[in-house]
């Protein structure tokens, strides 16, 4: 029984392990979407019931999920002490365990997984028609695609937690922040939202000049393969 269950949870190459770990991150998902519309002011009693009892749900899975995880693993003080494994635990801990603080939002962490089981998308019929220059780079592109929502949520987390209580109205809930986000993470500042408290402006410095390493690299990428593959198409051309 432990050696099945252990195939499902830590084998994505089986089918079973492929379901499990996408239902696991469809969850996380949507906790996190679910976790992000709590902050929006003003809702209904009923929605927010109906929050509270998705959340008891997500809880409990991914409870069993870590339990799971620890009783299948080798060695189990290496999992739990493990980058994945404190992820998981404190995903699910402030729920038991009451804080000032809020951490349901580094269950965004456990998304980094799905980086296990990008194979399963390595054959479909859409990467195959991308062009050379594209394919070339797709991985990279990927990865910077994900870094970029994955800092792109962090930051409007960050920045709504040091400026709501300064700024409430510019700053009301992390859907509001996400636009303070986007435009340091492309270096537009319009100005029309920006910070006023001393960490606020701390933590915008720190998100600028990761933003322009996030928005630079990829540009530089794409630039580079098309331009190899533009020089490979000359080459052959001359070659005819």
């Amino acid at each position: 029984m432990r050696a099945k269950l252990k195939r499902i949870i830590e084998d994505t190459d089986t089918t079973a392990g492929k379901v499990f770990n996408l239902f696991i991150q469809f969850i996380i998902i949507l906790s996190i979407i679910s976790f992000t519309i709590e902050t929006l002011p003003d809702l209904s009693q009923s929605t927010l019931d109906f929050l509270y009892i998705f959340e008891v749900i997500s809880i409990a899975i991914f409870s069993v999920e870590y339990l799971l995880r620890i009783w299948v693993a080798d060695s189990k003080l290496k999992y739990i002490f493990s980058f994945y494994g404190l992820v998981d635990f404190f995903a699910i801990i402030p729920f038991y365990v009451r804080t000032s603080i809020d951490l349901r939002s580094i269950r965004i962490f456990r998304l980094l997984r799905l980086f296990r089981i990008f194979k399963l998308f390595r054959y479909s019929e859409a990467i195959n028609r991308l062009q050379t220059a594209f394919k070339s780079i797709k991985e990279e592109l990927i990865v910077f695609l994900f870094a970029s929502i994955f800092l792109l949520y962090v930051s409007a987390v960050g920045i709504y937690y040091f400026e709501h209580d300064a700024q409430p109205e510019a700053f009301s809930s992390i859907f509001h922040s996400m636009w303070w986000a986007v435009a340091t993470f492309t270096t537009v500042g319009y100005g029309d939202v920006y910070p006023v408290t001393l960490g606020g402006k701390i933590f915008t410095f720190i998100m600028l000049m990761i933003g322009l390493g996030i928005i630079a690299v990829p540009t530089a990428l794409i630039a580079s393969a098309l331009t190899k593959d533009n020089q490979i198409t000359i080459e052959k051309n001359e070659g005819d």
